[in-house]
């Protein structure tokens, strides 16, 4: 009994090394979610602040501040 609880101690200890040895990212994949990113909060940014919803947002707080509680 001894030597299967080793045998299956060691099988699992040899495969969370595997694992650990593939696991994240690799610097080119950082790189492409990093740009990925700043895309995605330029176009945010270019949405935000374009007229229409601006001023919609602006309205949605101005009736927030206004509001009777």
């Amino acid at each position: 009994m001894y030597q299967a609880v080793r045998a299956r101690l060691g099988a699992l200890v040899c495969g969370a090394r595997a694992a650990r040895r593939d696991a994240g990212m690799v610097t080119s994949e950082y790189a492409m979610g990093i740009v990925a990113a700043v895309a995605f909060a330029v176009v945010l940014y270019k949405v935000v602040t374009s007229g229409a919803v601006s001023a919609e947002l602006q309205n949605i707080v101005k009736e927030a501040l206004n509001a009777r509680m």
